[in-house]
């Protein structure tokens, strides 16, 4: 692209400058500047086509039309709903009027006045929208659906890729809306557990698309990396080393399972939580494994590798032990790895996916270098075709009134045996077997919007959480004594043995004792010669439940999704169908109207 001097009103010397800045600019930034001179010009143009200054009797140049932006969110565990926050922020700052809110709280008939929506939704469990976006997702994707041919829109999916059904509910909004005649304003992103640069570069697009404002702008806003926040703010991207106060075993002796109880300082951090927030910790791998597979790859531990775009060095052994992950194997993991190997049976399991389904899952990248191979990569080669090391985000098992400065969790130790080796969870080991008192670790707050306390203390309160899942009910009824709540509470515990697994007794004891806990009913599958779980002593209680229910009660959920939430749902429904006299269908919207009420939450991994 070259500038004629004759046919421009640039001197030499700006057309010179121009000539070298213009074909380095990206499809994005032209579109940015172009707005940007249109909006911002305080000039008027002879008919000559030489600016000339505008009289200061000239009326002040109109300003730029402000557009108005909806943000809605489906958000399960707080990433959307942060993200949504964040963009907000930056939209608003540039002068935008932007209306920000869950799926769960937006009217679906009113999408028929939104002109530019921007989407931000999570993926739940196996390509399941989150509680939140049901209502929303099933108004769209059904009759009653309008024809949006005036709308623009944008969708920022949120996944993880170890999943067969990566980012399906963004991929399904998406698809949707273009076919009751929305328009696209920026392509969709599809995000993994990694999302903040490929969100930041989302929030770019759509900046630069809507116009008005600073692809730069959105860059120091949507990614926590330059947060307008000052930088001893702890978050995500700048986590707060934690001191380690206390390990517990929860378990008695000759238990099968191992569950820790932590507690953690957060002296001096400023972090603060609420009953429902979870922790998040950045783990380190286990050192064997790595070990064992730099070996397998015959590395040298301690070459340097590139970690990230900035070009931050570390050797690869480190890299492998605190930046990437090791322990889990994806579609596109394997894809981009069989870009470096000519071993056919590899080739040929990219092409079935079920087989590919079946190997994937329970092995990790040890076990692919050392089946598929000869491998033609450098260290460089390899790291970059790696994922980083999410943290792990656990409920927090205390209240903050309760114990001002410090945060309790409740972990559990994953190990177990799949072909042929021993495998065990990466952060749940590393503070079994490697983290003492003393010790630091990195750690955030993630706040959870969806899985909070009611707002009238006196509200009655169910909460069923066997396993771990009991961890943000310690929560809940260390912050109702705290601050005297008069509500009822009704608590539901589960596990494998009463004498062993009986996680925090004697505290649940104690709240029984003076009031606090009002009732509570637990089941112990191994005890009995049939397993008996949580949804067999709420069917025995199911009157009462019933009763609670149509007094207001809330009711809070937390554990394994795949198996006991699905449970739990289903007799949820089973108990209302019977006691409120109701067939299936209307026993379905009972509940449905519950969550819509947020009287029904789930904190379900």
């Amino acid at each position: 692209m070259q500038l004629l001097v004759t046919n421009s009103p640039f001197n030499q010397e700006q057309t010179e400058l121009l000539n070298r800045l213009l074909p380095t600019l990206s499809e994005t930034q032209k579109v940015w500047l172009n707005g940007y001179l249109s909006a911002t010009a305080a000039t008027t143009v002879s008919p000559a086509g030489l600016a000339a200054e505008v009289p200061s009797s000239a009326p002040a140049p109109a300003e730029p039309v402000t557009k108005d932006v909806t943000i809605l969110f489906g958000s399960q565990t707080g990433n959307a709903q942060n993200l949504a926050k964040k963009s907000a922020k930056t939209l608003t700052d540039k002068g935008f009027h932007v209306t920000t809110l869950s799926m769960s709280d937006f009217k679906p008939n009113n999408i028929k006045k939104v002109k530019n929506l921007l989407i931000i939704v999570s993926t739940h469990g196996e390509g399941d929208p989150p509680d939140t976006a049901l209502t929303f997702h099933e108004f769209l994707h059904g009759k009653r659906a309008p024809k949006l041919d005036d709308l623009s829109f944008s969708v920022l999916a949120l996944g993880d890729s170890s999943y067969e059904f990566f980012c399906q509910t963004g991929k399904e909004f998406d698809e949707r809306l273009e076919e009751i005649g929305g328009k696209r304003l920026f392509p969709r992103v599809d995000c993994d557990l990694d999302f903040e640069e490929p969100a930041n570069e989302w929030l770019e697009g759509v900046l630069a698309e809507l116009g008005n404002t600073s692809a730069a702008a959105a860059q120091s806003t949507a990614n926590p990396n330059t947060a307008t926040t000052a930088e001893t703010e702890y978050s995500r991207s700048n986590p707060f080393l934690a001191e380690v106060l206390d390990i517990q075993n929860l378990n008695g002796r000759g238990s099968n399972k191992e569950t820790l109880h932590i507690e953690l300082s957060l002296e001096e951090s400023g972090l603060t939580y609420k009953p429902g927030d979870s922790l998040g910790i950045y783990p380190k791998n286990d050192p064997e494994l790595v070990e064992l597979l730099l070996n397998k790859l015959s590395f040298n531990p301690e070459e340097t590798v590139s970690i990230n775009k900035k070009g931050e060095i570390r050797s690869i052994k480190e890299a492998l032990l605190s930046e990437f992950e090791i322990t889990v194997l994806t579609k596109p993991l394997l894809e981009k790895l069989a870009a470096y190997s000519t071993n056919e049976a590899l080739q040929n399991l990219l092409k079935n996916q079920e087989q590919l389904k079946a190997y994937i899952d329970g092995r990790d990248l040890l076990d692919l270098v050392s089946e598929f191979g000869p491998w033609n990569f450098t260290a460089q080669n390899f790291i970059s075709q790696l994922r980083k090391l999410p943290a792990r985000l656990y409920s927090i098992a205390s209240s903050y009134t309760a114990n001002p400065e410090e945060v309790h969790l409740t972990i559990g130790a994953v190990r177990y045996n799949a072909h042929d080796r021993e495998r065990k969870g990466v952060c749940s080991i590393l503070c079994a077997e490697r983290l003492n008192p003393g010790d630091k670790i990195p750690v955030f707050i993630q706040q959870n919007e969806n899985f909070k306390l009611p707002e009238n203390p006196d509200t009655p309160v169910i909460m069923i959480g066997p396993g771990t899942g009991i961890a943000p009910f310690r929560s809940f009824i260390q912050e109702r004594e705290e601050i005297g709540a008069e509500g009822k509470s009704w608590l539901f515990f589960g596990d494998q043995h009463f004498v062993t697994d009986f996680l925090y007794q004697t505290e649940w004891q104690n709240y029984l004792k003076s009031g606090v806990l009002t009732k509570m009913n637990v089941a112990f599958s191994r005890d009995t010669a049939e397993k008996v779980y949580v949804q067999h002593r709420m069917l025995e209680h199911s009157k009462e439940l019933f009763e609670w229910l149509q007094e207001g009660a809330a009711v809070y959920v937390c554990g394994d999704e795949k198996h006991m939430a699905h449970d739990v749902h289903e007799t949820l429904i089973s108990i209302i169908e019977k006691e409120g006299n109701l067939n299936r269908e209307d026993a379905e919207k009972y509940l449905a109207a519950m969550q819509q009420d947020k009287r029904y939450q789930r904190d379900v991994y």
